[in-house]
């Protein structure tokens, strides 16, 4: 109707029911203007599986090809809810520990205790499809099992490529060897062996079969899989931006994201996976900067739904759940957009990203100062949302993940049981002048964090920010998982390498346990910690 010259702003109503995609759903240019209202709409990039036979303790079921291909998938929800896949370990305070790490052979040494379910099924290599999933500091990463040799009571486990060459290269983060007195853990998983516990689930990509052992008393009712990694994109050009495009009380549900198993994940952080990296010998002289002592390329995962190139484009009482990579992300050359009133919960990675984290081609610690401002996300504001149960893959994820950004708000948000930080805001390690300016972090609340990772907080910054203010915000509660690297390296309130120029205030936090770690000129810090008045405390987060 736009295009025929018979509308101007049009608005489409979307039915209660579930809309299930083939490809994302792409708006351009020409559909500015228009506003989408669901209600009780779910789009989902989700496949049915149907059919389950019983085979002993487990039911079984084929998986069908997707648009005339198999398929792969990292997820299984049976009955709405998020299965288990395989893993030697139900409880993760149950994680063996690493032995020693060979960097020049590109070995991890593991107990033998910990293969044994491996070992013991002969299957050829220690698992054909098995990954390590190992705990690094600030990330989790997942790599490929290639092989496992025993070697007395040890097994030298060796991975696939390109992530053993990233793993054993890359010196930040590191894993933690016994002589550190918190050696990493780390869980197998995806793997047959593994399937003993009820409500976990293993996919065997050859024969086109996944298995599941039921909980007790469960009848599968709805069995789905995730197929798509990108529900919703916004495409748009710096000349020809997407503008004016409201989205309201739509949910989005599963999606995918499988570089993990195709490729490894290796994160720096925030997920951010490496895609080249390695230590520097000697170390760079950086001016106005502490020496460097490494080098990182980095990618980003996919996202429920992407903006590129917007203009005031908008998301009000959505729901994004189900989620195998990210939740929504305004990647680059977005101005303006609110996401008020949504809901982002059992999500993988990410929950709410924005801004960029180093192109692809510059290395990371380089400060980003593009030549076009265009590329740099402004005025975002993500406000009275409610973040719980995201990063549940991915650990070394956050909430909320703003980069290089300009003017964000982040406003009023409620965030809780995540695995790592709360909010971040910054990149780049570096002091140098860039393209951050103005954000503003206010009256969130933040508790339950660090569920998996240390080294974090519940507000975390990086890079030069000048005008940046972040107040009246509540930090409390945080996780005590027994297995990280360093049980004291927690904080309420964190400034990491380059942050300038940021402001602190009234922050509420029970104690005063802050960091600030070659931290820049020009931060102010005022008035934080358990002396903040009730007022403050009782106004942090959701308002109704």
């Amino acid at each position: 109707m736009r295009r025929l010259g018979k509308a101007n702003d049009v608005t489409l109503h979307l039915s209660a029911g579930t809309y299930y995609l083939y490809d994302p759903l792409r708006l351009r240019p020409e559909d500015s203007g228009l506003r989408i209202e669901g209600d009780g709409a779910v789009i989902t990039g989700g496949m049915p599986i149907t059919g389950w036979k019983r085979q002993g303790k487990w039911l079984v079921a084929s998986v069908p090809d997707f648009n005339g291909r198999p398929v792969d998938f990292r997820q299984l929800y049976i009955n709405g809810e998020k299965a288990v896949r395989a893993r030697d370990v139900s409880d993760f305070e149950q994680m063996h520990r690493i032995m020693t790490y060979d960097k020049k052979n590109h070995i991890l040494w593991i107990p033998k205790a910990a293969a044994t379910p491996l070992l013991r099924g002969g299957v050829k290599g220690g698992g054909e499809y098995a990954e390590l999933v190992l705990h690094e500091m600030w990330c989790s990463t997942n790599l490929r099992i290639k092989s496992m040799t025993v070697q007395g009571d040890s097994v030298a486990v060796r991975f696939h490529n390109p992530e053993a060459k990233l793993q054993f290269e890359h010196p930040w983060p590191s894993p933690m060897t016994p002589d550190t007195k918190h050696p990493s853990p780390f869980y197998l998983t995806n793997a047959l062996e593994l399937l003993d516990q009820p409500g976990e689930w293993y996919h065997d990509i050859r024969e086109h079969k996944v298995y599941y052992m039921p909980l007790k008393g469960e009848t599968i009712r709805e069995a789905i899989v995730p197929v798509l990694p990108t529900l919703v994109e916004f495409i748009g050009t710096p000349e020809r931006p997407v503008r004016n495009i409201t989205i309201k009380g739509v949910a989005f549900h599963h999606t995918t994201w499988m570089r993990p198993s195709e490729q490894g994940h290796v994160p720096l952080q925030a997920g951010m996976f490496l895609t080249e990296a390695y230590k520097l010998r000697p170390q760079i002289d950086r001016p106005n900067n502490h020496k460097l002592d490494n080098q990182g390329w980095l990618g980003r995962a996919d996202a429920a739904v992407e903006l590129r190139w917007t203009e005031g484009c908008h998301f009000e009482s959505c729901r994004f759940e189900h989620l195998g990579g990210s939740g929504l992300d305004y990647v680059v050359g977005c101005k303006g957009g609110t996401t008020t009133r949504c809901t982002f919960t059992d999500i993988a990675m990410n929950g709410y990203v924005c801004g960029s984290f180093s192109p692809e081609g510059l290395e990371t610690h380089l400060p980003y100062q593009p030549t076009d401002f265009r590329e740099v996300c402004t005025q975002q504001e993500v406000a009275n949302c409610h973040f719980y149960n995201v990063t549940n893959e991915d650990w070394g994820c956050v909430a909320i993940c703003a980069g290089y950004v300009s003017g964000i708000n982040i406003e009023h948000n409620t965030i809780h049981d995540v695995s790592y930080t709360g909010i971040s805001l910054g990149w780049g390690w570096n002091r140098d002048l860039v393209c951050m300016k103005d954000n503003k972090v206010h009256a969130n609340l933040i508790y339950n964090y660090a569920q998996h990772m240390y080294d974090c907080a519940g507000i975390y910054t990086l890079g030069n920010q000048p005008g940046t203010v972040i107040s009246e915000n509540v930090v409390r509660d945080i996780a005590k998982p027994s297995y990280v690297h360093d049980p004291n390296h927690w904080f309420y309130l964190y400034t990491d390498e380059g942050s300038s120029n940021i402001t602190l205030r009234d922050n509420w936090t029970p104690e005063e346990k802050f960091l600030k770690n070659a931290n820049g000129p020009g931060n102010t810090w005022e008035n934080n910690g358990p002396q903040v008045s009730e007022a403050i405390r009782q106004s942090a987060g959701y308002q109704q």
